[in-house]
C-alpha cells in the first residue's frame, strides 16, 4: 500500500466544498473526563466506540456520550468490524447481526435515529467476496434499524499486479446504490500534514474527494506509510495534541471532517 496514484473515480468526480473543515480525534481508550476541556481546545469532535475497539477486550467509552456532549464535542460513532478470517462462514449473517447490534448499541448510548455509524474496516486493498458480503449486509441492517451507515477504510492505493486498488473506491463502486458515508485513513505525506495542527486540511485533500472524514495522522506513526511526514510527531512516535503533556500518554489519531458532528451528517 505504498503507491500514490489516484484512482479514476477519485480523479473524475467534482471536489466537495472545502470552505469549512473541522478537526477531530479518535483513540481506542476513553481519554478521561479531566482531559476533555484541554482536548476541546483543539478538536470539534471525538470518536466514540460502540463495541470493543480493535485489539481490545472491552470498551471504556460506554456511558460517556453525555460527558463528551457537555464538553462541546460532536461525534464520530464507530463500530469495530470483523477481519477476513472471521468471515469464512456465513458472512451475510454476521453482517446482519453486527449491523443490528451496532444500531442497538447506538440507541442504548443515546444517539438519535438516523445518526451515521461507521464500520471500522481494518484490512485494505480490494475487498474479497466475503468481506463485501459482510459490509453490505451490515450497511443494510444498520439502515433497516433506523440509522445511517458509513465505513472507515483505507484511502491508500494498494498494489495489485500492474494496477492499484483503493479500498474506499472498491467499496463504493460495488455498493449497488447504497448510501454510504466514507471516513478514510491516509497518513501518507503528502497529502497528510503529519501530526500538524496548523491550517486544517479539507477531507477532499486526501485524494478521496467523496470522503466526508479523513484520518491524516495515526498513533503510533506508521513508518511504512508516514516515513516522508514532517518531524512533527513526538519522539516516541505518537501524535499528541497541543496543550497536552506527552507524559500523560494521551496520544490520538487525528481527523478532519466537513461537519463538526460527522455522525449527524450534512
Amino acid at each position: 500500500m505504498a503507491a500514490l496514484c489516484p484512482s479514476a473515480l477519485s480523479q473524475n468526480e467534482p471536489a466537495r466544498d472545502s470552505s469549512s473543515s473541522f478537526l477531530g480525534f479518535d483513540r481506542n481508550d476513553y481519554p478521561g473526563d479531566a482531559s476533555l476541556a484541554a482536548l476541546h481546545q483543539t478538536f470539534s469532535f471525538s470518536g466514540y466506540w460502540l463495541n470493543n475497539p480493535p485489539g481490545a477486550k472491552s470498551s471504556t467509552w460506554s456511558g460517556k456520550r453525555a460527558k463528551l456532549e457537555t464538553a462541546g464535542f460532536g461525534f464520530l460513532v464507530l463500530f469495530n468490524g470483523r477481519l477476513y478470517k472471521d468471515l469464512l462462514h456465513n458472512a451475510v449473517a454476521l453482517g446482519q447481526a453486527d449491523g443490528k447490534a451496532a444500531a442497538g448499541s447506538a440507541r442504548h448510548e443515546g444517539f438519535p435515529a438516523h445518526a451515521i455509524i461507521f464500520l471500522d474496516i481494518e484490512q485494505g486493498g480490494r475487498m474479497l467476496a466475503e468481506q463485501k458480503a459482510y459490509i453490505y449486509a451490515w450497511v443494510d441492517a444498520v439502515t433497516a434499524n433506523g440509522f445511517r451507515a458509513g465505513v472507515y477504510c483505507s484511502g491508500i492505493p494498494a498494489p495489485e499486479g500492474k494496477i492499484s486498488i483503493v479500498t474506499a473506491d472498491d467499496i463504493r463502486q460495488n455498493a449497488d446504490g447504497r448510501a454510504i458515508t466514507f471516513f478514510v485513513t491516509k497518513d501518507v505525506c503528502p497529502p497528510s500534514p503529519g501530526c500538524g495542527f496548523g491550517k486544517t486540511p479539507a477531507a477532499g485533500e486526501s485524494g478521496i474527494i467523496f470522503a466526508e472524514v479523513w484520518q491524516f495522522a495515526q498513533s503510533p506513526k506508521r513508518p511504512d506509510f508516514a516515513a516522508e511526514c514532517p518531524a512533527n510527531y513526538n519522539a516516541d512516535g505518537n501524535c499528541y495534541p497541543p496543550g497536552v503533556d506527552p507524559a500523560l500518554k494521551l496520544h490520538v489519531d487525528v481527523e478532519t471532517a466537513v461537519n463538526a458532528d460527522p455522525s449527524a451528517g450534512r
